[in-house]
């Protein structure tokens, strides 16, 4: 059984948001996460501030975070944002976003899936020149709303195509919210048994009513590495579609509770850091 890996995102959070949050609110906002002990945090992108404008400071962020024994997780789209990050000493790990649908990779990252994978292939070479990790996330890993096609038989498919590039954390993304228990069940119940060198996560988005029925599809069928956003915010602007947030971090806690897992956190600083996104959010 792979441990228990908490990876809280602010990112996803934040890069929807219009109004832009200023550096300083960010820099603060995320200290407090770092304080709460998660064992990573997606902090931030390099991609181009034409397409993610929010987080065009994300350099600028980092240079200003906090040591602390979480790991800083960077999401690129390309080889240039990835060569970026693996210049900053402190990031250490690198996500990439690869779709099952052809139309939101095009939306997502300007490629096909097949220059998607060839991407992947130079990611993978700085990873492992600069000592850092690549986390793939199969976006629309549960199916989605264009019509492209989907079944299970594929997420399995690009899957065994990860694995031969030697990936070794690969996240099923629910980009806009539509995956169905019976089909988070399926999938985690056939990759960890299949693969069990691969760490398997889940980047679930929910509506609140959904979010505890698809933790627990997850957890009973062997996941065990979970991404959430304080506060439930966040989606894909790149989806087109009304966004769906990410499920609400102490909704994730309510469910490891009841299962009688205690996370090693810090629950004052969580705390703290539930009043900060507050703020940061206006909520």
């Amino acid at each position: 059984m792979m441990p228990l890996t908490l990876v809280e995102c602010p990112r996803d959070a934040m890069q929807g948001v219009e109004e832009w949050i200023p550096t300083a609110t960010k820099i603060e906002y995320l200290n407090s996460l770092l304080k709460v002990g998660f064992d990573v945090l997606d902090f931030g992108s390099f991609v181009s501030p034409k397409v993610i404008p929010q987080l065009k400071d994300t350099a600028e962020v980092l240079e200003q975070l906090q040591p602390s024994e979480t790991q800083l997780l960077a999401i690129v789209a390309n080889t240039k944002g990835a060569e970026m990050a693996c210049s900053h000493r402190p990031v250490n790990v690198l996500g990439f976003p690869l779709s099952l649908s052809e139309t939101f990779q095009q939306r997502n990252t300007n490629k096909s899936i097949k220059e998607a994978l060839v991407t992947i292939d130079e990611i993978m070479e700085l990873c492992t020149r600069s000592g850092k990790e690549l986390v793939v996330y199969l976006s629309m890993g549960f199916g989605n709303p264009y019509g492209d096609p989907y079944d299970r038989d594929t997420v399995i498919r690009f899957v065994d195509q990860l694995i031969s590039k030697e990936v070794s954390t690969i996240s099923l993304a629910d980009t806009v919210g539509q995956a169905k228990e019976d089909d988070i069940r399926f999938l985690f119940n056939t990759l960890i048994p299949t693969f069990p060198k691969v760490s398997f996560g889940a980047h679930l988005h929910a509506r609140a009513d959904h979010a505890m029925s698809k933790l627990q599809a997850a957890w009973e069928s062997g996941c065990r590495r979970f991404d959430t956003a304080m506060l439930g915010y966040g989606g894909c602007p790149m989806a087109g579609d009304q966004l769906t947030g990410n499920i609400d971090t102490r909704t994730l806690l309510t469910f490891l509770k009841q299962q009688e897992v205690q996370p090693k956190l810090d629950f004052l600083a969580l705390l703290e850091a539930q009043k900060k996104a507050s703020e940061v959010f206006h909520s």
